[in-house]
């Protein structure tokens, strides 16, 4: 049975992947291992060693503490109060509209950040 901790790097490595549109094939050429084992990584089947951790950071440009933020965190708090899931992450929805927002000029980008947050307080 796979640790949590190893499941949870697992899935920060499918997330981050996903997020930056890398194929599990791409991560494993840049790390120098088969695709294979990425699948094992992501499923928490294997445990990512640390020198792999960072070889998968410097690929996909972050930190190896980027694979451990929010372990401990069930839920966060919103400044609004409202509760929001800790794992948003694991929501392809959520996903998609991070990918689409990042993908908008940063000028147009910071007035749909205003429009959505003024429409959360109205909800």
């Amino acid at each position: 049975m796979a640790h949590k901790v190893d499941e949870y790097v697992g899935k920060r490595i499918r997330q981050r992947r996903w997020l930056i549109g890398m194929t599990q094939q791409r991560l494993a050429e840049l790390v120098g291992i088969k695709f294979q084992q990425i699948q094992k990584y992501e499923t928490g089947a294997n445990r990512v060693s640390a020198s792999r951790l960072w070889d998968i950071g410097a690929a996909m440009d972050v930190k190896v503490s980027f694979f451990f933020e929010g372990l401990d965190c069930a839920q966060v708090p919103q400044a609004s109060g409202r509760p929001v899931p800790g794992d948003l992450l694991e929501d392809k929805e959520a996903m998609d509209l991070v990918r689409s927002y990042y993908a908008i000029p940063k000028n147009q980008r910071r007035r749909l950040f205003e429009l959505a947050r003024v429409l959360s307080d109205v909800a």
